[in-house]
C-alpha cells in the first residue's frame, strides 16, 4: 500500500512569468511556502517546522528550513525582516517570513495544477478500492 504524501520527484515548473527570479520549487520548498503563508506574521523558522511537523509528520531539522528559507527568498517567493530581541531567546532577533506576489503566484499555480490532476482521475478507481 502506497503512503500518501505530496510527491517527491516532482517539480513545479512556473515558467510562464519570465520576470520570477526562480522558475521551480519542490516538495519540501512547497511545504515551507505553505507554512509562511498559514503562520501569516508568526512565520519564523521555528514555527514554520513545527507546522509541517505537525501537519505532515516529517522529522526535519531547523537547518533544513533555514537553507529552503533562503533559497526561497533568493528565487523571490518570500521576503524577510528582523523581529525585535527578546529576554527568551537571549536577546537575539527573529528573521519573519513573509509571501510575495510571486510565492502566492506559485502557490495558486501548484494548487491548479494539482486541483486539475486530480479531477483528472477516473471516479470508478475510488471506488474500486
Amino acid at each position: 500500500m502506497y503512503k500518501t504524501t505530496t510527491y517527491t520527484s516532482i517539480l513545479y515548473l512556473c515558467a510562464r512569468n519570465t520576470d520570477m527570479k526562480g522558475h521551480t520549487i519542490g516538495e519540501l520548498e512547497e511545504l515551507v511556502l505553505l507554512g509562511v503563508g498559514s503562520l501569516y506574521e508568526q512565520a519564523y523558522a521555528l514555527t514554520i517546522l513545527e507546522a509541517i511537523k505537525e501537519n505532515t509528520q516529517r522529522m526535519l531539522d531547523v537547518t533544513a528550513i533555514h537553507a529552503v528559507l533562503r533559497r526561497l527568498e533568493t528565487k523571490g517567493f518570500v521576503s524577510s525582516s528582523m523581529g525585535g530581541a527578546t529576554q527568551e531567546r537571549g536577546g537575539r532577533r527573529k528573521r519573519y517570513f513573509r509571501l510575495t506576489q510571486d510565492g502566492i503566484h506559485v502557490l495558486d499555480e501548484i494548487m491548479n495544477v494539482r486541483s486539475a490532476l486530480y479531477n483528472k482521475i477516473p471516479r470508478m478507481i475510488f471506488s474500486a478500492n
